[in-house]
């Protein structure tokens, strides 16, 4: 399989770097239209680059892609590599108005479409969701907040995608978050929202949302999402008459209640972790290899993603509503 990596910030960096970790098999290249960042893979990771999907998919033959730019590029690469023959593994896109459009695209060429939604592959999540998925008497508090220049202290957030109020920094965490709480809990019957600006970054946007959320299975809680929190926050607290579930955001800080001891107890789930020290501590590199390795089974064996861009439509659609409300 000939794969390009389109986007070599970050996220691109990752992806690349987890392939040629656990895929031996795989021939990677890079496509970016910063000389600088291309000459930087080449040197650190071996591989070709190109400056466009068009040349890499002439004179490296592609038969895939994994889209790692800025959210509001990847419609007009994803209508591209689709139309060039490519299966396609894209990273969080936060705009939908193309959804239908490159959902028929892709049914036409016979080509995969996979998003990526990390947190549904993360170990806690998934023990959270067998824990809670027979009990509708609970509610949750949920808080995820970081202060926006922490992001990527590399650069100044306002190069980043996140300083555009299309694109901006709380949507990516309610497009992050919302896909698990609602696998978790069940689709929003509906919700009331309190939205502002806390801080003096140079954003025209709001950087804090408070939310009072009703599902349709009974279930209620609250979300909190910030770009204000000095410290990096992943606070989610789950209670019921049989369950109490404590999880900080990285594998160590998962407790559960104990019947049987009248105690908390802490959920080990991990032998070892991926992490990248640029990154918070709530942010490891297992589930990301999760999402890599599915879309590779989902490949070979022809099946359908877990999660979908159908999914995806409902959760894009959900946010619009509360950045409107």
């Amino acid at each position: 399989m000939k794969v390009g990596i389109i986007g070599l910030g970050s996220m691109g960096k990752r992806r690349l770097r987890l392939i040629q970790a656990n895929f031996n098999d795989i021939l990677l290249c890079g496509i970016d239209t910063n000389n600088i960042r291309r000459q930087e893979v080449e040197n650190r990771y071996g591989i070709p680059t190109y400056s466009s999907l068009e040349t890499a998919n002439t004179e490296f033959e592609l038969d895939t892609v994994f889209v790692c730019t800025s959210p509001i590029t990847h419609e007009n690469i994803i209508k591209e590599a689709l139309n060039l023959e490519c299966n396609i593994f894209t990273e969080i896109n936060l705009l939908n108005e193309y959804y239908s459009e490159v959902i028929q695209l892709a049914e036409k060429k016979r080509k995969l479409l996979y998003l990526s939604s990390t947190f549904l592959k993360r170990k806690e999540i998934q023990y959270i969701r067998l824990k809670v998925k027979d009990e509708q008497n609970i509610s949750y508090r949920y808080h995820v907040g970081q202060y926006l220049p922490d992001w990527h202290p590399w650069e100044d957030y306002r190069n980043f995608f996140v300083s555009n109020k299309k694109t901006n920094g709380c949507r990516e965490i309610f497009a992050i978050e919302l896909p698990w709480i609602i696998d978790t809990f069940g689709k929003i019957k509906k919700f009331s929202v309190n939205a502002r600006k806390l801080s003096n970054l140079d954003i025209d946007y709001p950087d804090s949302f408070n939310l009072l959320i009703e599902h349709e299975s009974g279930v209620v809680g609250t979300m909190t999402v910030d770009l204000v929190s000095r410290i990096a926050k992943r606070e989610l607290t789950i209670i019921g008459e049989n369950n109490l579930i404590e999880w900080y955001g990285n594998p160590n800080s998962l407790f559960s209640w104990s019947n049987k001891d009248s105690d908390m107890k802490k959920i080990e789930l991990y032998d070892d972790i991926i992490s990248d020290s640029n990154y918070s501590h709530t942010i490891i590199e297992d589930a990301y290899l999760e999402e890599i390795k599915e879309f590779f089974m989902i490949l070979e064996k022809n099946l359908k993603p877990n999660y979908t861009f159908e999914q995806d439509d409902y959760v894009i659609n959900l946010i619009n509503e509360i950045e409107a409300n």
